[in-house]
């Protein structure tokens, strides 16, 4: 284990005015945001989608770090290029999403648990000389009625302690991911409770496992009200009590925290940063590792066509780039309407 090697890369990819592009959609993920364009999901209609986001312009400039899907780290550009290598060329780091998605977790109704521990340091041994610096494993926490229980809060921090510390192992940076799902009609409140008690059990199963914290990021939701609650927090509501609750529970040692949008809009997500770090100073720094909130303007400017390649490489600059101004808090909604 290079401990160097560990920080060096887990401060680069939360590096200033940066943030993570996650492009580790499976199969069936990707197929459900073609569907909402009308494009077929091929393999090479995902191939030339993931080209035209790797290949923008001037996007090193605000996207540090990009998380692959297994196909798309064997993928390559038209010309050739493994997207590692072209990745690395403007300077952005190839990461892959590792774990093999959720389960009903036995015996819980309505709670989940992620397989992918077996064959996982094989698997790390290849995507480590495939060109990958870093990696992500995803936790999926529910609210409900008598839900999360500690049973799964227990079973998912073990599951991502061990994916850690085996990641770290072969000197790649984990992303260590516990979702607590916007799904439901509860609180901000019940949020903020669900997500203090997940993160508090996570890290006591990091230190169990021996994982390196200077050599690690976190990749937690926001605390939001529930999708279907009646009373929406206000970005200021949902950035005082995100900031509150990492404070109770997340290590100083941690070099950053990489938020998911978790079903944000665009917008909507790039707001919520921005008020985070306007609050001042944090003792990580506060960043972004967006799928759909980076992507969704992408897709619905490029619908498959070659002709539309470069209005839908501006607007992923764009969204990039807004994003990037919400890093220092300097982002407004004004930014929305300029030009590239």
């Amino acid at each position: 284990m290079n401990l160097q090697e560990l920080q060096s890369t887990a401060k680069a990819l939360v590096a200033p005015g940066k943030g993570i592009l996650a492009a580790d959609e499976s199969t069936s993920t990707i197929k459900r945001r073609f569907d909402t364009i009308k494009l077929e999901s091929t393999e090479e209609n995902r191939r030339a989608y993931r080209e035209l986001l790797f290949t923008t312009i001037g996007i090193q400039d605000y996207i540090s770090g990009v998380i692959l899907y297994d196909e798309t780290l064997r993928q390559s550009a038209k010309d050739g290029t493994p997207f590692p290598t072209l990745l690395a060329r403007q300077g952005v780091i190839s990461g892959i999403k590792v774990d093999k998605g959720t389960i009903d977790m036995p015996g819980f109704p309505g709670e989940k648990i992620t397989e992918g521990l077996d064959g996982l340091r094989g698997r790390l041994v290849e995507y480590r000389n495939l060109g990958t610096r870093f990696a992500k494993w995803r936790a999926v926490i529910t609210i409900g009625n008598g839900i999360p229980t500690s049973t799964c809060l227990e079973a998912n921090a073990e599951a991502l302690a061990r994916y850690a510390v085996l990641c770290q192992e072969l000197d790649i940076v984990p992303i260590v991911e516990p979702e607590v799902l916007m799904d439901g009609n509860h609180t901000l409140e019940r949020c903020a409770a669900v997500t203090e008690d997940t993160l508090h059990i996570v890290f006591s199963y990091l230190k169990k496992h021996k994982v390196i914290l200077e050599g690690m990021l976190l990749k937690p939701n926001m605390v939001v009200s529930g999708k279907d609650c009646l009373q929406q927090a206000s970005v200021a509501e949902v950035a005082a009590a995100t900031v509150r609750t990492l404070r109770r529970v997340v290590p100083a040692a941690v070099p950053g925290i990489v938020f998911l949008s978790g079903g944000q809009g665009p917008e909507e997500a790039t707001e919520h940063l921005n008020a985070m770090n306007a609050l001042g100073y944090h003792p990580w720094e506060l960043s972004f590792s967006y799928g759909r909130a980076l992507q969704e303007p992408v897709l619905e400017a490029w619908r498959g066509q070659a002709d539309k390649v470069q209005a839908a490489q501006q607007s992923f600059f764009h969204r990039a780039k807004l994003n990037g101004a919400a890093r220092d808090g300097n982002y407004s909604t004004q930014m929305e309407k300029k030009p590239v």
